[in-house]
């Protein structure tokens, strides 16, 4: 097979081509790596519970399974794997789409400018769909959660919180992810460069390359991260830490009058318990300043470990699923013809 004819899927390739490769690689991704995310969600809580407090992975591998049962570290798998799906069908066809046909005169992939731009538009379509879906994960996730599944997490928080809670992390995951997929994209390209030279499918040399690329982004985008998870639980995981006491201030002059930070020094609201309303992180801005208060600048890199850990097998597992698809759709197409 000419290695020119590997490097994208057919010309003839229909949407549903690019689609079905996409949410193949997507669900492997999320899936097979879904319990290191758990630690990871567990990992990221401002004030955890005395009995979500872990050590390391492995320890907290063993208190969730020891505390909570088997079953626990999957909780709430269905739900990624159903937003992960269409989102990365989306993700991998429009970047490929971009990538082949702006890339001018240069070889397809080898254009650092292409994929940047190529990965800022794909993270706009992937991030619309799989925000919802994090939301309702995060939630799951969560020590002690109040959920009794996904139905009943959707029902509650639109009843409590309107539909808009969905969607509340979008522009702050915008925010991470278009550094971590454009980090990600230009990094895996420039591996292949160097160790795929003739763009050929070499499933060890797609492995390496998007493992590396996965971790580098993880690292570059944790602080990120921490706020979504922030935003998106708007609790630190302790059910007994419910900040009764804390009146919402009515001055929204500016965001001092709005938090009272004298109070998330000693506890922090839990929104999804049915006490009097307190203080919310409504957007990037005030998770910020809320995870400094608390915790200060290493606040920002809680759950660096497992987040990197989930990112190298998780990346590598996409990319090796994605060029397999690519290279499988070429073999039949040149055994066709």
């Amino acid at each position: 097979m000419d290695e020119d004819e590997y490097e994208s899927l057919p010309p003839n390739a229909s949407s549903v081509d690019h689609m079905m490769a996409g949410a193949a690689a997507g669900i492997m991704e999320h899936c097979i790596i879904y319990p290191v995310d758990v630690v990871k969600t567990r990992m990221q809580c401002l004030k955890p519970d005395p009995n979500a407090r872990y050590n390391g992975i492995i320890d907290a591998f063993i208190k969730i399974v020891r505390n909570e049962g088997a079953f626990r570290p999957v909780r709430g798998m269905g739900v990624v794997a159903f937003g992960a799906g269409p989102a990365h069908a989306l993700y991998f066809s429009c970047y490929e789409f971009i990538k082949n046909n702006f890339s001018g005169s240069v070889k397809a992939g080898e254009n650092s400018k292409v994929n940047f731009v190529a990965g800022c538009f794909a993270t706009l379509l992937h991030d619309a769909v799989m925000v919802p879906s994090d939301t309702i994960k995060h939630r799951l996730q969560m020590y002690n959660s109040p959920y009794k599944g996904v139905i009943d997490c959707v029902v509650r928080t639109t009843r409590r919180e309107g539909f808009k809670a969905f969607y509340k992390s979008y522009f702050t995951q915008l925010s991470m992810n278009i550094p971590f997929q454009t980090t990600h994209l230009v990094t895996y390209d420039f591996l292949q460069t160097h160790l795929n030279r003739k763009r050929e499918y070499n499933p060890m040399s797609h492995c390496v390359s998007g493992a590396i690329a996965g971790a580098l982004a993880a690292a570059v985008t944790t602080p990120l991260d921490v706020c979504k998870t922030l935003i998106n639980t708007q609790e630190c995981c302790n059910p007994d830490e419910l900040c009764k006491t804390v009146k919402p201030n009515n001055s929204n002059n500016n965001f001092s009058n709005k938090l009272n930070f004298s109070v998330l020094n000693s506890a922090f609201v839990r929104n999804t318990s049915t006490s009097t309303p307190g203080v919310t992180a409504s957007g990037l801005r005030d998770a910020i300043f809320i995870i400094y208060r608390q915790n200060g600048v290493m606040g920002f890199f809680k759950g660096l470990g497992p987040r990197t850990l989930f990112q190298i097998p998780g990346t590598a597992v996409s990319w090796s699923v994605y060029e397999y698809f690519k290279y499988y759709l070429n073999k039949k197409k040149s055994t066709i013809g």
